[in-house]
């Protein structure tokens, strides 16, 4: 594949979605293309405003919070794996408030205690901790919700 018709490619690729140098970079490695050209390119698409990172990372944020119900260590760790900087992603993380990762732990938190099987509440309330650990909620938003959850309950 040439120059020309890499950029043509991915011009288009990046036009139609927000994409990251890390998912860019993936692309052309299975692509076979050499280091020297997929630099190239990935300077190119920056300088063009094709990729940004930072951009990238707020629309992430946005749809793994929202649709996908993770909670904020979830979404850094994997911004993190695609190599997104720090100062990156940490202004799209802060802009996410602490009501809004609760409004979407609570209805999480409420579905998953219809099927959570457990022999005392000690073991129940745990579970239920655990799984939200897992989805990267704090520990502190998950019992508040839970207390707040329970509450409501009895």
């Amino acid at each position: 594949m040439t120059y020309e018709q890499i950029l043509s490619k991915l011009t288009a690729l990046c036009s139609r979605s927000e994409h990251c140098c890390h998912d860019i970079k993936e692309k052309l490695r299975r692509w076979e293309i050499d280091k020297t050209t997929s630099q190239k390119v990935i300077d190119y698409l920056k300088k063009e405003k094709y990729i940004d990172n930072s951009r990238y990372a707020r629309f992430f944020v946005n749809d793994k919070v929202k649709f996908n119900k993770w909670g904020r260590r979830k979404v850094e760790q994997a911004l993190r794996m695609k190599g997104i900087a720090e100062e990156d992603y940490e202004e799209a993380l802060s802009s996410v408030e602490d009501a809004d990762y609760e409004s979407v732990l609570q209805p999480l938190l409420k579905s998953k205690m219809k099927s959570v099987k457990a022999k005392n509440d000690y073991e129940f309330r745990m579970k239920l901790i655990r799984f939200a650990l897992g989805r990267g909620f704090s520990y502190e938003q998950i019992t508040r919700s839970l207390d707040n959850l329970l509450a409501n309950k009895e």
